[in-house]
Parts: C-alpha cells; structure tokens; sequence
C-alpha cells in the first residue's frame, strides 16, 4: 500500500497486528467485557443470536461463545461473523471445533460482506444478490480432531471466495464474491433446521451484536455512524444490546506516541458525540432504543501488555521494548511511512523505555457504550 494516507490501513500489516494480539489481553479483555451483557438479554425462540461486526482471529468470539454455554447450555446458538481477511477467517475456524464439541446446536456463519449487508447475509444490490454464494457444511462425526480436519478442507474455497479488491476511492478493500460460509453439525441438522439461514428471508433480529474496533479511528463521527453504527443499530431484535468498544487514550500508549509525534490525536471522536450522531442518523426510530454512553468508570475497559514484573527495570529487553513500540503505534494507527521515518535516528525506543519506566509497564484505555432496544 503506498503512502497515502488516504489508503493507509493500519491493520493491512499482518506482522503488528499479530505482535499487537499475542503481547496485550485486549482480545481476553473485550471478550469478559462483552460476557457482562449475557445476563441482560431476553432471547427468544429459536436461537439466541449472536453478530460479531469483525471477527479477526476468532479469540474474542470463541472466548464469549464459551461465556454463552455458561450462561445459556441448554439454548442453541446463531451465530454471524464478518470478517474479510482470508487469514483471520482461516485463524479463526481454528478455533472453533472445540466449540461444536461443549455447545452441539450451534450455527455459525462467517461472511464477507460489509456492515450494511453482514447482518442479513444480503447484498445491497440485485447483482450482487445474484452472485451471491451460500456455502453450508455440516461437520460429520462428533470430535473436535474430525470438526478441525474437516475445516481444514475450506482453505481452497476460502481462497476462491475470500478475495479482495481495492476501492478506487478509499483504498479500503471491498469483496470480489459476496460470501456466507454457514458451519453446522451435520447430527443436529434437524434441530436447527429454524436456525440455518435462508438466502430467500434475510433476517438479522440479534440479541447482542459486538461492535469492538470496527472503525478507522481518525474517520469522522458521520461515516462511522452512518457506514457502521446505525445499521447495526437497527440490526437488534427487541431487548438486544450492541456493545461498542472504540480506543479512549489517556494512558502510557499514547504517552509513547506523543513523545515522537507531540501533537498527535487518533483518538477524536469520543462515544459521546457517536451516540448523538447516531441519535440525529436514526430519527424517529431514535426513540426505540435507550443509547447508553455511561459515566466514565462504568464505561472504561483497560487491557495490558504481558510483561513479568522483572522486565520493567532500569534495562529493559529490546524484544519488550519493541513489543511496547509495535502495540503503541498499532493502537493509535500510525500510517507505516510515519513509523518509518521516526525509527531512522533511534529516538523512539528511548522514548518507549522511558515511558515504561516511569509508569512500571503498559496499558491502554478503551472506551464502552450501550446501545438498547426497547
């Protein structure tokens, strides 16, 4: 990708994202957050359903999918996932044998589509709709190797329907084949013949949809409201709760940025002015739903960079320091040619470590809001 700012895509780079997830406990962080919500939800028949609006490398949802078993054994589970990277849909079906194996009636379906359409497993236009590929794959036997062995087989489908391209105008990548890929026990087919979805009824009526990081977090409170928020918003059946998560800043992350870049702001849009867009985007509908900012101690969720208690000294490993670097530019999005040029003279590992001893690690802030339907 080239140095555009208008086509920069901070999460395009595999390498820190990859670093950023498996160094901080964000995703076991968003996952225990979300779980709170279980408790609050009303389901009703035939499934509690479930929308996961950026499924990455599964962690958070097969995290809350066990929180659901808990919570809910005995009710059986509709699940949608959109995810458009090929190789977080591949990281994810990893993942997920173990979870037909403790929850046997559950439907899980991964789709490409964007937010607008994602919810109902519908494309915006006729031929879209047209080219559309409903791709159902009932797993056969009862053990989690056989479920894996089985996923494992899709990799030739996914790279087949799991292409991108990119826009002519944002850069941001856009599906060539509009996907469903819809996951299911082959023994409880029966008992979820209500539950498997019909390409002819798109319906969405979700009881909690999980809206963690889905932005670009420098793009104004309009697009994400209008491109993201409002049709998930209206993608909640009576009594279903969306939950956003989005960066807050306020801690040493971004300490670590404005050391090298002092007037930096990726973080302009606060929940508060989301949520009175999206009450101006909704209308009338506005009155259905209880759109919930929270004071700041209800709202706040922090996630830490792993660390053991001796690392942060007065010498600190390079390797953490060059953890603590990847996750502070990751979190605040720094287009790759900045990052670049800042790491020429050296200056940002002094200023990394120096943040880390003074404050005795790394942590971040995130920020959480509710969205209600009546």
């Amino acid at each position: 990708m080239g140095t555009d700012a208008r086509t920069y895509r901070f999460y395009d780079n595999r390498q820190k994202y990859l670093t950023f997830v498996n160094t901080c406990d964000e995703k076991w962080s968003v996952a225990e957050r979300a779980a709170k919500e279980l408790d609050s939800l009303n389901p009703q028949p035939p499934a509690l359903r479930l929308f996961d609006a950026g499924v990455g490398d599964g962690t958070v949802l097969t995290h809350l999918l066990s929180a659901m078993h808990a919570r809910y054994p005995t009710l059986p589970f509709y699940i949608v996932g959109k995810e458009i990277s090929l190789e977080d849909t591949r990281l994810t079906l990893e993942k997920l044998p173990d979870r037909f194996i403790e929850h046997p009636q559950t439907v899980v379906v991964l789709t490409n589509l964007n937010y607008p359409e994602s919810p109902w497993l519908r494309p915006s236009t006729a031929d879209k709709q047209e080219r559309m590929v409903f791709h159902t794959v009932g797993l056969e036997g009862d053990t989690a190797h056989g479920y894996g062995d089985q996923l494992r087989q899709l990799n030739e489908f996914l790279s087949e329907h799991w292409a991108v391209r990119a826009s002519e105008k944002t850069g941001n990548p856009l599906y060539v084949t509009p996907t469903a890929l819809v996951i299911h026990r082959a023994d409880q087919r029966f008992a979820l013949d209500a539950i498997v979805p019909d390409p002819d009824n798109p319906t969405a009526d979700f009881d909690l949809v999980l809206a963690s990081q889905p932005w670009r977090s420098r793009m104004s409170a309009e697009f994400k409201v209008k491109r993201i928020l409002s049709p998930l918003t209206k993608a909640l059946r009576s009594g279903g709760v969306l939950l956003g998560i989005q960066s807050k800043g306020g801690d040493p992350g971004l300490e670590i940025v404005h050391r090298v870049w002092p007037d930096e702001e990726p973080f302009p849009v606060s929940r508060r002015e989301l949520l009175d867009v999206l009450r101006v985007e909704l209308g009338s509908e506005a009155s259905c739903y209880d759109l919930l900012a929270m004071p700041d101690h209800m709202s706040d969720l922090t996630y830490r960079m792993h660390t053991l208690p001796t690392e942060i000294g007065n010498q600190i490993g390079t390797s953490t320091l060059f953890a603590a670097w990847n996750a502070a530019i990751y979190v605040a999005q720094i287009e790759d040619d900045r990052v670049e040029q800042a790491t020429l003279d050296g200056k940002y590992l002094d200023a990394t470590s120096q943040v880390l001893q003074d404050r005795g690690g790394l942590w971040f802030n995130d920020e959480t809001f509710v969205v209600r339907k009546h």
